[in-house]
Protein backbone atom coordinates (compact mmCIF):
# COMPACT_ATOMS: atom_id res chain seq x y z
CA UNK A 1 0.00 0.00 0.00
CA UNK A 2 2.77 2.06 0.71
CA UNK A 3 4.73 1.57 -2.49
CA UNK A 4 1.16 2.38 -4.43
CA UNK A 5 0.94 5.50 -2.50
CA UNK A 6 4.44 6.74 -3.31
CA UNK A 7 3.47 6.03 -6.86
CA UNK A 8 0.19 7.61 -7.23
CA UNK A 9 2.15 10.96 -4.59
CA UNK A 10 4.97 10.93 -8.04
CA UNK A 11 2.53 10.96 -10.57
CA UNK A 12 0.24 13.99 -8.81
CA UNK A 13 3.24 16.09 -8.65
CA UNK A 14 4.44 15.54 -12.06
CA UNK A 15 0.74 16.56 -13.02
CA UNK A 16 1.36 19.64 -10.72
CA UNK A 17 4.50 20.78 -13.01
CA UNK A 18 2.89 20.36 -15.69
CA UNK A 19 0.02 22.93 -14.73
CA UNK A 20 2.47 24.78 -13.39
CA UNK A 21 4.70 24.95 -15.96
CA UNK A 22 2.11 26.01 -18.34
CA UNK A 23 -0.22 28.17 -16.17
CA UNK A 24 -2.69 30.99 -17.59
CA UNK A 25 -2.57 28.70 -21.04
CA UNK A 26 -5.57 26.53 -22.08
CA UNK A 27 -5.05 23.86 -24.82
CA UNK A 28 -6.93 24.29 -27.86
CA UNK A 29 -5.35 21.54 -30.42
CA UNK A 30 -3.29 18.74 -29.87
CA UNK A 31 -2.58 15.56 -31.01
CA UNK A 32 -1.03 12.58 -28.68
CA UNK A 33 -0.89 9.71 -31.85
CA UNK A 34 -2.37 7.45 -29.99
CA UNK A 35 -3.74 5.77 -32.69
CA UNK A 36 -1.90 3.55 -34.84
CA UNK A 37 -2.10 3.57 -38.38
CA UNK A 38 -1.68 6.64 -40.88
CA UNK A 39 -2.13 10.05 -39.29
CA UNK A 40 -5.68 11.16 -38.49
CA UNK A 41 -6.95 12.74 -41.53
CA UNK A 42 -9.26 15.13 -39.63
CA UNK A 43 -5.90 17.03 -38.18
CA UNK A 44 -3.09 16.66 -40.83
CA UNK A 45 -2.97 17.07 -44.55
CA UNK A 46 0.49 16.65 -46.64
CA UNK A 47 2.34 18.25 -48.99
CA UNK A 48 3.16 16.25 -52.17
CA UNK A 49 6.09 15.97 -54.88
CA UNK A 50 9.40 17.80 -54.49
CA UNK A 51 8.58 20.69 -52.60
CA UNK A 52 11.32 23.37 -52.43
CA UNK A 53 15.17 23.92 -51.55
CA UNK A 54 15.94 22.38 -54.40
CA UNK A 55 15.55 19.07 -52.05
CA UNK A 56 16.11 15.25 -52.93
CA UNK A 57 13.02 13.42 -51.39
CA UNK A 58 9.51 13.20 -53.13
CA UNK A 59 7.02 14.17 -49.99
CA UNK A 60 4.60 11.05 -50.26
CA UNK A 61 0.91 11.67 -49.29
CA UNK A 62 -0.46 8.65 -46.85
CA UNK A 63 2.51 6.09 -47.19
CA UNK A 64 2.55 4.04 -43.96
CA UNK A 65 6.06 3.40 -44.88
CA UNK A 66 6.64 7.51 -44.92
CA UNK A 67 4.45 8.57 -41.97
CA UNK A 68 2.42 6.50 -39.96
CA UNK A 69 1.54 6.46 -36.06
CA UNK A 70 3.45 3.28 -34.37
CA UNK A 71 3.97 3.42 -30.59
CA UNK A 72 2.09 6.46 -29.21
CA UNK A 73 4.60 8.40 -31.77
CA UNK A 74 4.54 9.46 -35.23
CA UNK A 75 6.97 8.54 -37.17
CA UNK A 76 8.42 10.84 -40.32
CA UNK A 77 10.42 8.09 -42.27
CA UNK A 78 13.21 9.26 -44.80
CA UNK A 79 13.84 6.28 -46.96
CA UNK A 80 16.46 6.08 -49.69
CA UNK A 81 14.26 3.97 -52.73
CA UNK A 82 14.20 5.07 -56.29
CA UNK A 83 10.83 7.13 -56.34
CA UNK A 84 8.88 8.09 -59.70
CA UNK A 85 5.89 9.82 -58.85
CA UNK A 86 1.64 9.37 -60.52
CA UNK A 87 0.85 11.60 -63.50
CA UNK A 88 1.71 11.77 -67.37
CA UNK A 89 4.67 13.70 -66.29
CA UNK A 90 5.97 11.64 -63.20
CA UNK A 91 8.74 13.54 -60.97
CA UNK A 92 11.65 10.82 -59.87
CA UNK A 93 13.82 10.56 -56.46
CA UNK A 94 16.37 8.86 -55.20
CA UNK A 95 14.89 9.00 -51.53
CA UNK A 96 11.14 9.43 -49.95
CA UNK A 97 10.04 10.98 -46.79
CA UNK A 98 6.80 12.95 -45.61
CA UNK A 99 5.67 16.77 -44.57
CA UNK A 100 2.57 16.79 -42.45
CA UNK A 101 0.93 20.19 -42.38
CA UNK A 102 -2.21 21.37 -40.97
CA UNK A 103 -3.25 23.43 -43.91
CA UNK A 104 -6.89 24.52 -43.78
CA UNK A 105 -7.31 22.01 -40.93
CA UNK A 106 -6.25 24.18 -38.03
CA UNK A 107 -4.41 27.66 -37.87
CA UNK A 108 -3.38 30.04 -34.82
CA UNK A 109 -2.48 33.28 -34.34
CA UNK A 110 -1.10 34.09 -30.75
CA UNK A 111 -0.33 31.33 -28.29
CA UNK A 112 2.60 28.53 -27.53
CA UNK A 113 2.82 25.43 -30.09
CA UNK A 114 5.08 22.78 -28.26
CA UNK A 115 6.18 19.45 -29.49
CA UNK A 116 8.61 16.78 -28.37
CA UNK A 117 10.28 14.89 -30.54
CA UNK A 118 13.52 12.79 -31.15
CA UNK A 119 15.39 14.16 -34.32
CA UNK A 120 16.77 11.83 -36.86
CA UNK A 121 20.22 11.83 -37.29
CA UNK A 122 23.42 11.90 -39.99
CA UNK A 123 24.75 13.86 -42.68
CA UNK A 124 21.87 15.04 -45.34
CA UNK A 125 19.11 15.04 -42.91
CA UNK A 126 17.07 18.42 -42.35
CA UNK A 127 14.31 18.13 -40.24
CA UNK A 128 11.85 20.96 -39.22
CA UNK A 129 8.86 22.25 -36.98
CA UNK A 130 7.43 25.45 -38.55
CA UNK A 131 4.71 27.67 -39.75
CA UNK A 132 3.23 29.71 -42.59
CA UNK A 133 0.19 32.30 -42.60
CA UNK A 134 -2.77 31.14 -44.69
CA UNK A 135 -2.77 33.63 -46.88
CA UNK A 136 -0.03 32.31 -48.63
CA UNK A 137 -2.16 30.71 -51.18
CA UNK A 138 -3.30 34.44 -52.07
CA UNK A 139 0.03 36.61 -51.47
CA UNK A 140 2.99 33.91 -51.72
CA UNK A 141 6.00 33.54 -49.63
CA UNK A 142 7.09 35.45 -47.86
CA UNK A 143 4.67 38.01 -47.59
CA UNK A 144 2.47 35.46 -45.94
CA UNK A 145 5.32 34.71 -43.12
CA UNK A 146 7.11 31.99 -41.97
CA UNK A 147 8.09 31.00 -38.21
CA UNK A 148 10.54 28.62 -38.10
CA UNK A 149 10.06 26.59 -34.23
CA UNK A 150 12.83 24.32 -35.09
CA UNK A 151 15.30 23.38 -37.59
CA UNK A 152 17.96 20.89 -37.53
CA UNK A 153 20.32 19.88 -40.13
CA UNK A 154 22.59 16.86 -39.65
CA UNK A 155 26.13 18.15 -40.60
CA UNK A 156 25.47 20.21 -37.31
CA UNK A 157 24.99 17.71 -35.33
CA UNK A 158 24.89 19.74 -32.28
CA UNK A 159 23.06 23.13 -33.40
CA UNK A 160 19.49 23.94 -33.29
CA UNK A 161 17.80 26.91 -35.19
CA UNK A 162 15.15 29.26 -34.83
CA UNK A 163 14.00 31.83 -37.57
CA UNK A 164 11.75 34.17 -38.57
CA UNK A 165 10.98 35.51 -42.39
CA UNK A 166 8.49 38.07 -43.49
CA UNK A 167 9.09 40.43 -46.23
CA UNK A 168 10.73 43.25 -45.93
CA UNK A 169 8.53 46.57 -47.81
CA UNK A 170 11.28 49.06 -46.57
CA UNK A 171 14.03 47.22 -49.17
CA UNK A 172 11.38 44.88 -51.33
CA UNK A 173 12.90 41.37 -50.33
CA UNK A 174 12.58 38.88 -48.04
CA UNK A 175 13.77 39.50 -44.63
CA UNK A 176 14.94 37.13 -41.68
CA UNK A 177 16.05 37.19 -38.12
CA UNK A 178 17.17 34.15 -36.17
CA UNK A 179 18.84 32.35 -33.07
CA UNK A 180 20.96 29.33 -32.56
CA UNK A 181 22.07 26.85 -29.64
CA UNK A 182 24.78 24.78 -29.58
CA UNK A 183 26.10 22.48 -27.92
CA UNK A 184 22.87 19.96 -27.48
CA UNK A 185 22.41 16.33 -28.61
CA UNK A 186 19.05 16.29 -29.78
CA UNK A 187 19.26 13.21 -32.06
CA UNK A 188 19.87 10.99 -28.74
CA UNK A 189 16.79 11.40 -26.98
CA UNK A 190 13.18 13.61 -27.08
CA UNK A 191 13.14 16.65 -26.35
CA UNK A 192 10.78 19.84 -26.22
CA UNK A 193 10.76 22.37 -28.77
CA UNK A 194 8.37 25.23 -28.37
CA UNK A 195 7.14 28.81 -29.44
CA UNK A 196 5.30 31.14 -27.26
CA UNK A 197 3.58 33.74 -29.75
CA UNK A 198 2.19 36.93 -28.59
CA UNK A 199 1.33 40.83 -29.90
CA UNK A 200 4.62 41.74 -29.33
CA UNK A 201 6.66 39.10 -29.20
CA UNK A 202 7.84 35.60 -30.19
CA UNK A 203 10.21 33.53 -27.76
CA UNK A 204 11.50 29.67 -28.75
CA UNK A 205 12.43 27.33 -26.32
CA UNK A 206 14.31 23.94 -26.33
CA UNK A 207 13.41 22.22 -23.53
CA UNK A 208 13.04 24.74 -20.79
CA UNK A 209 15.53 26.81 -22.43
CA UNK A 210 14.85 30.19 -24.20
CA UNK A 211 17.66 31.19 -26.87
CA UNK A 212 15.71 33.38 -29.60
CA UNK A 213 13.13 36.09 -29.26
CA UNK A 214 11.83 37.55 -32.21
CA UNK A 215 10.20 41.17 -31.76
CA UNK A 216 7.40 41.54 -33.76
CA UNK A 217 7.08 45.02 -34.53
CA UNK A 218 9.92 44.51 -36.85
CA UNK A 219 8.13 42.47 -39.42
CA UNK A 220 6.08 46.40 -40.02
CA UNK A 221 2.96 47.72 -39.56
CA UNK A 222 -0.21 45.95 -38.69
CA UNK A 223 -1.42 46.09 -41.92
CA UNK A 224 1.26 44.86 -43.29
CA UNK A 225 2.84 42.25 -41.04
CA UNK A 226 1.69 38.85 -41.48
CA UNK A 227 2.39 37.88 -37.71
CA UNK A 228 -0.86 39.36 -36.48
CA UNK A 229 -2.53 37.28 -38.89
CA UNK A 230 -3.18 33.07 -38.71
CA UNK A 231 -0.80 30.64 -39.48
CA UNK A 232 -1.06 26.43 -39.98
CA UNK A 233 1.81 24.19 -38.70
CA UNK A 234 4.23 22.31 -40.67
CA UNK A 235 6.59 19.09 -39.72
CA UNK A 236 8.74 17.57 -42.73
CA UNK A 237 11.71 15.99 -43.35
CA UNK A 238 13.61 16.94 -46.12
CA UNK A 239 16.81 15.28 -47.41
CA UNK A 240 19.63 17.12 -48.86
CA UNK A 241 18.82 20.35 -50.50
CA UNK A 242 20.53 23.95 -50.34
CA UNK A 243 21.15 24.09 -46.44
CA UNK A 244 20.46 20.06 -45.35
CA UNK A 245 22.52 19.01 -48.29
CA UNK A 246 25.46 21.73 -48.26
CA UNK A 247 27.90 18.82 -47.45
CA UNK A 248 26.33 15.98 -49.44
CA UNK A 249 24.06 13.13 -48.10
CA UNK A 250 25.98 10.19 -46.82
CA UNK A 251 23.58 7.26 -47.95
CA UNK A 252 24.67 4.84 -45.18
CA UNK A 253 22.50 6.21 -42.56
CA UNK A 254 19.44 5.53 -44.15
CA UNK A 255 16.45 4.71 -43.04
CA UNK A 256 16.03 7.46 -40.62
CA UNK A 257 13.35 8.30 -38.54
CA UNK A 258 11.71 11.45 -37.21
CA UNK A 259 10.05 10.53 -34.03
CA UNK A 260 7.19 12.89 -32.21
CA UNK A 261 5.59 11.94 -29.24
CA UNK A 262 2.85 15.19 -29.46
CA UNK A 263 2.15 18.07 -30.68
CA UNK A 264 -0.11 20.61 -28.20
CA UNK A 265 -1.42 23.89 -28.95
CA UNK A 266 -2.13 26.85 -26.07
CA UNK A 267 -3.60 29.76 -25.84
CA UNK A 268 -4.06 32.00 -23.00
CA UNK A 269 -6.81 32.31 -21.09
Amino acid sequence: MRTWLVFVAMLAGTFALNAAGHEGWKMVWSDEFGQPGLPDPHKWTYEVGRVRNKEAQYYTKARMENARVEGGHLIIEGRKEAWNGPGPKPETAQYTAASLTTDRLFSLTYGRVEVRAKLPRGRGVWPAIWMLGTNIHSTGWPKCGEIDIMEFVGHEPGTLFATVHWFGYEKGKRASLGGNLKGQRPSDDFHIYAMEWSADRMDFFYDDTQYFTYPIPKAGPDEQNPFHKPHYLLMNLAIGGSWGGQKGIDDTIFPQRYEIDYVRVYQKK
